[in-house]
């Protein structure tokens, strides 16, 4: 998890990353009744495709599973290559230039899904590709548009408490730190295997409630960004020898669910939301906070909303995108 994540995520007690297992073994496969209904999302550059479908063919068994090619194992490449259960196709040769379809041996997973069952045509909506906008935001706005918005969502964070009194997931934390105003915990999103350090992705959940956003923070809340981010590059540091010069840590606006989060990332992964209309240095805050202790109650923030969110056509019905 802590994907995560951006992508990630009121049911996320039901997800489960799923091996994809081959013909051979398709009496153990998850997969093995799941029927595909369409292909919600392709992103190509990220090998990534999200689908919609159901098991058994019953449409009350909904699912999405988000299915995507793992990073390469560089321990495993040699035996991937010259495997005598491998084998090549060559597509193109010119000169010296050639290329070649590789099939391999099943010696690790190639693939990782992510499966959300069952699913709501909420999330289906979610996962699925729809035109985006670009919110202005001013403080009036927030107040009248988006504040009134994420207080009727049906998203529950249930699955955040379910982590904080580790009720789930307690074997996959990284840190801890419990107090009950500067605490949080460490732990990865779902979108990193914990193996491949240029994809490393932790994300630090906060203990205390009732901070939803970086629109909620005031000077008050320095000693808990401060503690964040001090202790959490320490652990990243001392569990996965990564250090802070090769850290991203930002915060999402708008976040994907309401709970103060900050997420950890390898600065060599290219990160759902890590752009700039979505991503917020955790220092730049910090410093923010600094100048004035108000900074974010004040200020114009921009953000991304996409056509079938609830967020964008309660600002379609304020007058906005016309």
């Amino acid at each position: 998890m802590a994907t995560t994540s951006e992508d990630h995520q009121d049911t996320k007690k039901r997800k489960h990353d799923v091996e994809i297992i081959n013909e051979k073994d398709s009496d153990t496969c998850v997969f093995r009744d799941f029927q595909i209904c369409r292909i919600l999302r392709e992103d190509a550059r990220n090998k990534m495709v999200i689908l919609h479908g159901n098991f058994e063919g019953d449409p009350s068994k909904d699912a999405v599973v988000i299915l995507e090619k793992l990073p390469f194992v560089r321990e495993k490449l040699q035996n991937t290559l010259r495997s005598k259960e491998s084998k090549t196709e060559t597509t193109l040769s010119n000169d010296i230039y050639s290329t070649h379809q590789v099939f391999s041996a099943r010696i690790v997973p190639d693939s990782k899904a992510t499966m959300i069952y069952p699913a709501t045509n909420k999330h289906i909506d979610k996962y699925s590709e729809h035109p985006a906008f670009i919110v202005r935001e001013t403080p009036e706005l927030y107040a009248t548009v988006t504040l009134p918005c994420l207080q009727a969502s049906k998203f529950s964070t249930q699955w955040v408490s379910n982590i904080l009194e580790k009720k789930s997931e307690a074997d996959r934390i990284v840190f801890e730190d419990p107090d009950p105003e500067t605490g949080f915990i460490l732990l990865p999103d779902m979108k990193w295997n914990r193996t491949d350090l240029d994809s490393l992705y932790l994300v630090a959940i906060i203990h205390k409630h009732g901070i939803h956003s970086i629109r909620n923070l005031t000077a008050q809340q320095l000693p808990l960004l401060q503690n964040i981010l001090d202790k959490g590059k320490a652990a990243i540091f001392d569990q996965f020898q990564v250090p802070a010069s090769k850290l991203r840590i930002y915060f999402h606006y708008q976040p994907s669910y309401a709970h103060l989060h900050v997420h950890f990332t390898h600065v060599k992964f290219d990160a759902p939301g890590s752009d700039c209309l979505r991503a917020h240095l955790v220092e730049d805050v910090i410093s923010n906070l600094q100048i004035d202790g108000d900074f974010y109650k004040k200020k114009l923030l921009m953000f991304v909303v996409r056509e079938h969110e609830d967020l964008y056509k309660s600002y379609k019905a304020a007058g906005h995108f016309e």
